[in-house]
């Protein structure tokens, strides 16, 4: 009886170490990679989605502020004015400086 026992226990974790050892081997197989790989390009879109959808809302909110102070009529203070070429004297933006001319 102690036999059969012994017997049932190593088949029982003989079956278990050929089922991770097959698991293993599955993920260096060309289909196992290919899983990898898109479950990770997977990821990587959507954090690249999501960065896109932050970047859209802070462009909004900017557009809005831009957008209320250009209705009051306020001269618009261009922050990121000496960041680009474009500008002429870098202390206000292009609206503005068409109403001071």
């Amino acid at each position: 009886m102690k036999r059969l026992l012994w017997l049932g226990a190593g088949l029982a974790v003989g079956a278990l170490v050929v089922r991770q050892l097959t698991k293993k081997a599955n993920q260096y197989t060309p289909s196992g990679i290919a899983t990898s790989l898109s479950e990770s390009a997977g990821g990587l879109v959507e954090s690249l989605r999501s960065f896109v959808d932050d970047v859209r809302d802070g462009m909004a909110e900017r557009e809005n502020e831009i957008h209320e102070a250009f209705a009051a009529g306020e001269l618009y203070q261009d922050e990121f004015a000496e960041l680009r070429e474009d500008t002429q004297d870098g202390t206000v933006g292009r609206h503005a400086q068409e109403g001071q001319r």
